[in-house]
């Protein structure tokens, strides 16, 4: 099996390190991720100038696996990445500095990798974990947890895509969840520059309840949340409603 590893906080992130000296264990692994962080960059993709594939060296031992950096955002490192080593089996992006939660699928850098690899005909599974500006998570803790949630899946070749997020400690448990779908819970907060000069800032706001059986859920009860995903955004119910209700004009054709 050829593995290849993404995620949205650059190569050089340790998370992607763990990450990547799990998926060893399960086959041929290669990491292709962005040369700088592209947090939020959700699936945007780089049409409009070249990219480039470096080799490049960690910080962090990785034995037997190749680093390669690319200037774009994950959806252009897996693209990019999937052309060069052809075969690839599953695509793995992550493990994010951050959770991934609720709304955040939206706009997630981690997620796009994954939904990328699921675009392209392959296999997509995002990890993301707790992490704030001064503490990181414990990645002995999390390979345990990524190797348990990756025994799980790779016995379910059906799921194409699925978002993972670990808790910070070890998890009471693995539980399948779905995705949290609140209010947006981020807001735009206007400030000034030292020249007097406004400027604006995307922060989030806190979510104060959840759903049980959510993924934010999940993690607040010390659970690793493992959520199926699909690319296809129709709503079906919508749908039907739609055709029940009402039937769109005939369009005459000249």
């Amino acid at each position: 099996m050829r593995i290849l590893i993404t995620n949205d906080d650059g190569v050089y992130s340790p998370g992607i390190a763990a990450l990547a000296q799990v998926a060893s264990r399960f086959g041929e692994t290669r990491i292709v991720a962005p040369d700088v962080e592209m947090s939020s960059a959700s699936s945007s993709l780089s049409a409009s100038r070249p990219l480039t594939y470096k080799r490049t060296r960690l910080p962090f031992d990785v034995a037997g696996v190749e680093a390669y950096r690319v200037n774009g955002t994950p959806g252009d490192c897996v693209g990019v990445g999937t052309c060069v080593w052809q075969n690839v089996d599953l695509v793995l992006s992550g493990i994010n500095l951050g959770t991934n939660l609720g709304n955040a699928l939206w706009h997630s850098g981690t997620l796009a990798g994954a939904r990328q690899a699921a675009l392209l005909g392959l296999r997509g599974i995002a990890f993301s974990a707790p992490a704030t500006d001064t503490e990181q998570p414990e990645f002995e803790i999390l390979k345990t947890s990524v190797a348990a949630v990756l025994d799980l899946l790779m016995g379910l070749p059906s799921l194409r895509l699925v978002n993972v997020n670990l808790p910070a400690s070890t998890p009471r448990g693995i539980v399948w969840t779905r995705q949290s779908v609140r209010q947006y819970d981020g807001k735009v907060v206007p400030g000034k520059d030292p020249m007097g000069r406004t400027h604006y800032w995307y922060t989030v706001v806190p979510v104060q309840a959840t759903d049980e059986g959510t993924d934010r859920w999940a993690l607040e009860q010390g659970y690793a949340s493992v959520t199926p995903l699909r690319v296809d955004l129709t709503d079906e119910a919508a749908l039907d409603e739609a055709k029940r209700r009402a039937e769109p004009p005939k369009v005459r054709l000249a």
